[in-house]
């Protein structure tokens, strides 16, 4: 009796989900189809992933393209992670994925088990690599990229990255900052408070040292957001911040792109911590609809 139960309750589950799946969009109509819902098979053409090796600096760091399906190329967005990277965000990258882009994703040198010694120059120096990679004929051929339509992201100290990365390629479509760390800002911190931040992010690491990240930290006053302004505020910006301490900095970049009279930067808090933990469908929700308003 039991066994006929549950088969029954499973019956009528598989019955009402297409309803559920609509009554759920119309209930929440800021939350796009593509988080909650898996895109139409494309046979000839499914969604797949690809382990990549990036040259940069000399070795070839790690990456993962998470690449949509359907008949290519497609708008790609690159994703960076911070420091030391502990959330990825690659729920984020699945769900840029069922909306129909390309995410490719990978470790910076010397973090993760990507070759090399981590610096955070070595930082900004890999985005560009990556950037240089899948915009090569060849790889963006076989990863079916669209490279009029590459967006840059990046979470925490990876939106620094995203920032001045951004800031410097007019070619881009766009780019996402997620609770950004404005290295610029935080060069200027006591030299304690920088070198209690090194210990505190040093998983996975290599080559550095608490004081040799401090020390190069310091390095950073004129390589901030406000230096990355002027480029940012030539194309569409997206602009994340939570409750974690860093919404200041981001918040000041805001106000500098309005006063040059940008009105394509977005910006939207959420009352949740740094990693975004209680607020996953709403950051995924934000990336996936601003994206989808680019096409």
């Amino acid at each position: 009796m039991k066994r006929r139960i549950l088969l029954a309750a499973s019956l009528l589950m598989l019955a009402v989900a297409p309803q559920w799946a609509e009554a759920k969009a119309a209930a929440h109509p800021a939350i796009p189809a593509a988080i909650f819902t898996d895109p139409p098979a494309d046979k000839a053409n499914p969604p797949r992933m690809e382990v990549l090796h990036i040259p940069s600096g000399g070795v070839e760091i790690n990456g993962v393209a998470y690449l949509a399906g359907g008949a290519g190329p497609h708008p790609t967005v690159v994703l960076l992670h911070g420091l030391p990277g502990n959330e990825k965000n690659l729920d984020l990258a699945q769900a840029i994925r069922r909306a129909g882009w390309n995410c490719v994703t990978f470790n910076y040198r010397g973090s993760w088990g990507s070759p090399g010694t981590y610096s955070f120059r070595g930082n900004l120096a890999d985005a560009k690599a990556v950037l240089a990679y899948v915009r090569a004929p060849a790889n963006a051929a076989k990863l079916q990229v669209d490279t009029g339509k590459l967006v840059i992201a990046g979470h925490s100290m990876g939106g620094w990255v995203t920032a001045m990365t951004a800031g410097g390629d007019p070619g881009l479509a766009g780019a996402v900052m997620i609770s950004a760390a404005d290295m610029g800002r935080l060069a200027a911190a006591p030299p304690a408070a920088r070198l209690s931040m090194a210990r505190d992010n040093m998983e996975t690491l290599a080559g550095v040292t608490p004081e040799s990240m401090a020390q190069e930290m310091a390095t950073f006053r004129d390589t901030g957001f406000a230096q990355a302004a002027p480029g940012l505020a030539r194309m569409p910006l997206l602009v994340l911040t939570s409750d974690d301490g860093l919404a200041p900095m981001s918040d000041a970049l805001v106000a500098d792109l309005k006063k040059r009279g940008d009105v394509r930067v977005t910006a939207i808090h959420q009352a949740t911590d740094h990693s975004w933990s209680g607020k996953r469908i709403a950051l995924e929700a934000a990336v996936v609809n601003w994206l989808q308003a680019l096409k």
